[in-house]
């Protein structure tokens, strides 16, 4: 079916001008309203106010414009009905081929901090969601149907498919623009009814914008398929790879692979560790991840060095892992790193030298993610029945905020240390304890049901790296229930430790602290990761 009128109205007025010059110099005949109407017709093309093709002007402050059985009878119409097209012929109503709208920016308006309640309710557009609905619902059959575009992205690939030989688009085409429409709608409705159910004492003529409760009654979560996986986290189950529209710059969604086989379920679980513990550093670093955990973190003048370091904690559980860096790669680097077998290696950047390196090991996974800021909004963990919600772990822990519970105080290189194994250990799945030294990792305990597990754990894993613990400094994401934990990584050669306190025996381990005479110094958070 060939297009011959077109609707536009659009709050994102992005490359609409030259969309509709495109569409007119096809012949193609236009109707707008409001402001969009005005920039086309500033722009010299010919427009038909919508009021005009109505026969009906806009009511209530525009609140009435397009809801017209001149506009819904022209979007809903089946053209492959008969009787509907005898039905608007009879009413003189023009069928609408193509209809361009996108709505009031409502999500961005209440985003404002001085957002009143007048104003937000001012911002739920109503008509132009009925028109998308509208459109979407006659995406048609193969024959022909309405082709709706709510994203300027979409302009070029329905022009493209305008200039084949029916001057129509393909049914293909509408569909996937309907469903994009029906989850524009839903994540606009989904918006409103967060917005509404989070407010604690709205009045109908306030000014000064409402009180918001932090959760909603209701919350909406709209992803988007990246891509499908072959399996899940075991080959009986089946698994895909979803990501949030709005997702910052510089998060696991926004990789892009460069080379190496498809990723698993495992592979972008275990990337995302890692991508989000080497972030957090200032200095080059590389961390190498295995199930979830970083089983060697180290920071240098240079990656190369930084990952040798990071190698050298535990190059049992390397074997296999995941590896990022915080800084673009070079040959060298490469060349060392491909030395071992690994799964993944992520990064801001490569080099060609280092490129070409990696392209010799073909199954090797080469990811390239943005350094940018910003976390995720919510963190969301599925249970039975429901959703457990809260916002991320995102607190960064300043010297100033340190505490120093021992008589004897930390030196600078001590703070230094401690600062590096307590980034680390927010990252270990929980109980968990890092000892480190000279800005690496030595012992990683890991994910034990007891805190004085994983110091054993974590101490026996540096004996068998062959690294020495004495001197080191220590991180407990939690606190010391008992002296017995603080007993162990002092008898494995820890001079100065770093925890939260907050525990009923905070006495008694500041005292087995003094006792043994090395450093503690208290956090007053902790960093449970499960």
């Amino acid at each position: 079916m060939k297009i011959q009128t077109a609707l536009i109205s659009v709050s994102d007025k992005t490359g609409v001008v030259d969309f509709a010059k495109e569409l007119a110099a096809r012949g193609v005949r236009l109707l707008s309203t409001g402001g969009t109407a005005k920039l086309l017709a500033q722009a010299g093309l010919t427009v038909t106010e919508v009021a005009d093709h109505t026969g009906s002007p806009e009511i209530l402050d525009g609140r009435v414009k397009t809801l017209h059985p001149k506009i819904h009878g022209g979007l809903l119409a089946r053209r492959d009905s008969a009787e509907h097209l005898r039905t608007i012929k009879k009413h003189g109503i023009d069928a609408i081929d193509l209809l361009v709208v996108n709505l009031y920016p409502f999500r961005e308006t209440v985003a404002k901090i001085d957002c009143s309640f007048a104003d937000a309710v001012e911002n739920i557009d109503i008509g132009g969601p009925a028109m998308l609905r509208a459109a979407a619902k006659n995406h048609g059959t193969r024959e022909g149907g309405i082709t709706v575009v709510i994203d300027p992205a979409d302009y070029a690939t329905v022009l493209k498919e305008m200039d084949g030989p029916t001057g129509g688009t393909s049914f293909g085409l509408r569909l996937s623009l309907a469903a994009k429409v029906y989850a524009h709608t839903s994540a606009y409705d989904g918006a409103i009814a967060a917005y509404m159910s989070s407010l604690a004492n709205a009045e109908p003529e306030q000014d000064i914008p409402p009180e918001r409760n932090i959760w909603p009654d209701v919350l909406t979560l709209q992803v988007y398929q990246k891509q499908g996986l072959r399996y899940g986290e075991n080959a009986q189950q089946i698994a895909s790879f979803y990501v949030d529209p709005f997702c910052p710059a510089g998060l696991m969604a926004n990789f892009k692979q460069l080379q190496g086989k498809e990723l698993s379920y495992n592979n972008i679980a275990d990337s995302d560790a890692a991508w989000d513990c080497v972030r957090s550093f200032d200095e080059p670093a590389c961390v190498i991840v295995k199930h979830a955990n970083p089983c060697g973190v180290a920071i240098a003048s240079n990656v190369h060095e930084a990952y040798i370091k990071a190698l050298k904690t535990d190059t049992t559980s390397a074997f296999g892992g995941i590896i990022a860096f915080n800084r673009p790669i070079d040959a060298a680097t490469a060349q060392t790193v491909s030395a071992q077998f690994l799964e993944v290696v992520l990064a801001p950047g490569y080099d060609a030298d280092a490129l070409a390196i990696f392209a010799a090991k073909k199954n090797v996974r080469v990811l390239t993610i943005p350094m940018g800021a910003g976390q995720n909004d919510i963190d969301v963990k599925r249970v039975g029945g429901g959703w457990l919600v809260q916002t991320p772990d995102a607190k960064k822990l300043a010297l100033a905020d340190l505490v120093v519970a021992s008589k004897r105080q930390p030196t600078a290189e001590q703070l230094q240390d401690l600062m590096f194994a307590w980034k680390v250990a927010k990252y270990v799945k929980s109980n968990a304890i890092v000892f480190v030294g000279n800005g690496m990792t030595l012992g990683v305990g890991a994910g034990q049901m007891s805190r004085i597990d994983s110091a054993r754990i974590a101490s026996i894993k540096a004996e068998n790296a062959g690294l020495s613990l004495q001197g080191s400094a220590v991180a407990s994401d939690a606190f010391f229930p008992f002296r017995d934990g603080l007993d162990v990584v002092v008898k494995a050669g820890a001079t100065c430790v770093i925890q939260p306190g907050g525990s009923m025996r905070d006495d008694e381990v500041i005292a087995a602290a003094n006792e043994h005479d090395i450093v503690m110094v208290l956090t007053a958070m902790r960093h449970f990761r499960h």
